[in-house]
This record gives structure tokens, C-alpha cells and sequence, in this order.
């Protein structure tokens, strides 16, 4: 039976510096913008409400205060935590809509009460631009959430973030798939050290998304299932310049597309975020429609009549041989036979505004380059059938770093491949590992917070204003 998504909005901006001194992130807007465009009803959502965040002022917060906004992001993410588990509890499928990436913490929360309410291990599958990996080990101080939320969810900085409800790490590092980051990124050694796997943009794009999605099933196949987090600056700003830190190098929508729909194609997936899409640099919409265009093909999957529903797995307690080729190359086969990857030449090379890096940091070096256009991109035309898209246009870019441009997987052209249906793939997989506690579906209550028994968390609030 398909898989019923729940759209729930996390408009959320606490995470970003100011933009400028008179001024707040847009990235609140997002959800309201993505929804105008029909998000919906395209996707036969269930619309699961709003979370509503606390006001945006950082007051009189300096450099050395730690995070700021730690009080309200805390509150916030206890919040948001209780709304994805009670989707979850229905047997639904959450999409968030951020909102800036701090909303991962309440997700990741919420991921870790299943964990441990089934016996097994979550983890999460991070496709972002940036690392967010800033912490008090390698930075002189720090700042924005949003800049440093994988650093907090895999246990690193504040406890008053990072170890909420005396859980930490939310994610271990070895349960954590990096996708989409730029070559360059400032913190890629650091997430080398942690032994948290990682796949920038040039092995991406010479892997191919639907493979890379593969991929990253396998290296999570010791969870029992997993979340997925996406920022929409894993794209290049010649087709995604409406977020707040553009970063030359990015993927193309048709990529993203690809990739989200192997990532969801499994009962595994539990869920899936969206985050830091700007409308104030998207007057006429343009943008939020390409996104909404993606995210619906994305998540087709999801809502396939053959979908099966959410399911987790049992932890192995060894490690064994990476099992479930044939439920993975089943997905990424389907979706290479496509032809469908024209869409996103509306929008290629079109400039993104200059701005500052809302991230915050020392400076604007913190690895959030400005939005100026790598080599190649913004110049690409439009073939005979309007098919030289955004892929082709990005990978100019990259054949100048000695990397394999995009192109089309073989199969393009809408000949399907004779494989067994996804279907059948995933029954074999589920069958060969039994699931282990109840299923994500079973009953209400799975994920909600429990209710402290006597004795009572600290007064956090209290002790940080102190």
C-alpha cells in the first residue's frame, strides 16, 4: 500500500546570523512559499500543521556567548521532536519544511527516542552544501546553529543542544552519510577524523546520483532505518541562489531529484527535511517552483501504489557483508531510465544576489563562499529538445577540476530495464533481515516524549541566562 506524507512546517530562522544589522533571515518564509505552489495537494499530503518558533532577536548575544538563540532552539527542537514522532506514530511519512537547518535537531531527537524505543541504531543521511561540522574544537567560537547543526547532533558542542533529555549523540558518527558538500569544505579533515563518510560534488557527480544513493544505503545498512536531511544549497547557485550562503560547485536540480527519489525508495527512510531556501531572493517564485517541481518527482516513490510501508530493520551485531544490491540497483536502475531531466535548464544560469554569509562564524571564511558562478556555469544553451539541463550546465564547471561532466545514465530514453520491481527487491531484502520491536506505525505514543517519572530535567533555561 502507499505511504501517506504529512507535510509539517518548521519556519524556523533561529539558527542564522542577521543578514544585516536591520534586517532577519527570510528562510521563515519557505513554507509558506513551497506551499503556494501546490506542495500539497500535488504530493496527496495530509497537512500535519506548524510548529511555531519562538520570536528572532539576538539581542545583546557576542561572539563567546556559544550558540545563539540556545534557549529558544532548545524549547523549539523539544517541540519539533514531539510533532515528527506523532507523524510517525500514525504511519505516516514527515516531510519538514525549514526553516534553517537547526530544525535537524528536533528531528534528530526525535530519530534517537525511536532508536531507542525499537533497540536499534537511526541514522542520517545529510545532503547539504556545507559540513555545519563548526564546534568548540575547531573554530575560535561559535554562533549560528545552522552553521554547526551536524556538529550537535553527532553529540559536539553545548549540551544544552547537543544532549537534550541526557541524550548524546542524537546520530553516531559512524551512522552518518555526508552528501553533496563542496570539495573545498572547511571542515572535510574533521569529518575524515570523526570516521563520518562523506561524498562531495565531484564523487557524486562521477558516481551519478542514483548510484550515490545506493551508496549511502549501504553504508547505513547497520541501521534500522534512517532520516534524511536536504539543504537546498547542495545545489549551485547558477540554478539555487536563493538561500542564505551560495556556494559555486553545487549539484543541479535533475541531480537532487534523482538522488532524493533513491534515498526515499526503501521503507528505511522514515522521513525527509527540507531547509534554508530564502524566498526574499525568489520575487517572482521562480525558484519555489523548481523546488516543488523536485520534491514532488522526488518523492514519487513515496507514494507509489507499490510503496510498502515504513519498516525497520534489526542491528546486526557484527558487521557482515553490504547486503541489498538488488533493492538499491532496482531503484537507481528505474530511475536512470528516465528522460525526464530537461526540467531544471529553466533556471540554469541565472545569477544569485550577493550577500553575507547568515551562518555565522568568525567571518564569512567560515567555508559559506559568496554566490559568484564557477567557470562554465550560466552559459549553457538549450539543445534540440531543450534537454541541455542544469546536469550539463554544473558539470562545466567541473570538467576545469579534471572531473567526468554529467551526462544521462544509460537507459535514458524511457526503455526499462529488466529487473525485478522495486517491490519484489525490497520484500527480498526485508525477508533475508527480520524487524526487530514494533514497527514505525505501531500505535500512538512510539515516539512522544516520555513524561520524566520523579525527578525533574534541570533548569536549563534558568542556568544559561545565569
Amino acid at each position: 500500500m502507499m505511504r501517506r506524507i504529512a507535510v509539517l512546517d518548521a519556519p524556523t530562522n533561529l539558527g542564522l546570523r542577521p543578514p544585516t544589522s536591520t534586517s532577519v533571515p527570510g528562510c521563515a518564509k519557505a513554507p509558506g512559499a513551497l506551499r503556494d505552489h501546490d506542495l500539497l495537494a500535488r504530493l496527496r499530503a495530509r497537512d500535519a500543521g506548524c510548529v511555531t518558533p519562538p520570536r528572532y532577536d539576538p539581542g545583546d548575544w557576542r561572539p563567546g556567548d556559544g550558540v545563539c538563540h540556545a534557549r529558544e532552539i532548545a524549547d523549539y527542537s523539544l517541540a519539533l521532536a514531539e510533532r515528527v514522532g506523532s507523524i510517525i506514530d500514525r504511519g505516516e511519512f514527515p516531510v519538514v519544511l525549514g526553516g534553517d537547518c537547526s530544525v535537524l535537531l528536533g528531528s534528530a531527537l526525535a530519530m534517537h527516542r525511536l532508536g531507542e524505543a525499537v533497540g536499534g541504531r537511526i541514522g542520517l543521511v545529510f545532503v547539504d552544501g556545507h559540513s555545519d561540522f563548526r564546534h568548540p574544537g575547531n573554530a575560535s567560537y561559535v554562533g549560528a546553529a545552522a552553521g554547526e547543526d551536524l556538529a550537535l547532533v553527532t553529540g559536539r558542542g553545548q549540551a544544552d543542544l547537543a544532549a537534550l533529555e541526557g541524550r548524546r549523540p542524537y546520530f553516531r558518527d559512524i551512522d552518518v552519510v555526508v552528501l553533496g558538500i563542496r570539495a573545498q569544505d572547511e571542515y572535510r579533515l574533521d569529518l575524515q577524523a570523526a570516521g563520518i563518510t562523506t561524498r562531495p560534488v565531484p564523487a557524486l557527480r562521477a558516481e551519478g546520483a542514483a548510484r550515490t544513493a545506493q551508496w549511502a544505503h549501504e553504508q547505513l545498512a547497520d541501521c534500522a532505518g534512517y532520516w534524511v536531511h536536504i539543504d537546498v544549497d547542495v545545489l549551485d547557485p547558477a540554478v539555487m541562489p536563493a538561500v542564505d550562503a551560495p556556494d559555486p560547485g553545487g549539484i543541479a536540480f535533475a541531480e537532487l531529484e534523482i538522488l532524493l527519489a533513491g534515498l526515499v525508495d526503501t521503507p528505511h527512510c522514515l522521513g525527509v527535511e527540507l531547509t534554508v531556501f530564502d524566498p526574499d531572493y525568489d520575487p517572482d517564485g521562480s525558484y519555489a517552483a523548481e523546488i516543488v517541481n523536485t520534491v514532488v518527482a522526488g518523492l514519487a516513490p513515496v507514494t507509489a501504489p507499490e510503496a510498502v510501508p515504513p519498516r525497520l530493520l534489526s542491528p546486526r551485531p557484527t558487521p557482515s557483508p553490504r547486503r541489498g544490491n538488488g533493492r538499491a540497483a532496482t531503484a537507481s536502475e528505474r530511475l536512470a531510465g528516465r528522460d525526464g531531466l530537461d526540467r531544471a535548464a529553466r533556471l540554469a544560469g541565472r545569477d544569485g544576489p550577493d550577500r553575507v554569509d547568515e551562518r555565522g562564524g568568525d567571518d564569512l571564511s567560515d567555508g559559506d563562499a559568496s554566490g559568484s558562478q564557477p567557470p562554465g556555469v550560466g552559459s549553457a544553451g538549450v539543445g534540440p529538445s531543450g534537454v541541455r539541463s542544469s546536469i550539463g550546465a554544473v558539470a562545466d564547471g567541473a570538467v576545469a577540476d579534471g572531473v567526468a561532466p554529467a551526462v544521462a545514465p544509460p537507459g535514458a530514453g524511457g526503455r526499462a530495464p529488466a529487473e525485478p520491481s522495486g517491490l519484489a527487491a525490497q520484500i527480498a531484502v526485508t525477508v533475508e533481515r527480520e524487524p526487530v520491536g514494533p514497527p514505525a506505525s505501531a500505535g500512538p505514543g512510539l515516539l512522544r516524549r516520555p513524561s520524566p517519572p520523579t525527578e525533574t530535567p534541570p533548569e536549563r533555561h534558568e542556568a544559561d541566562s545565569a
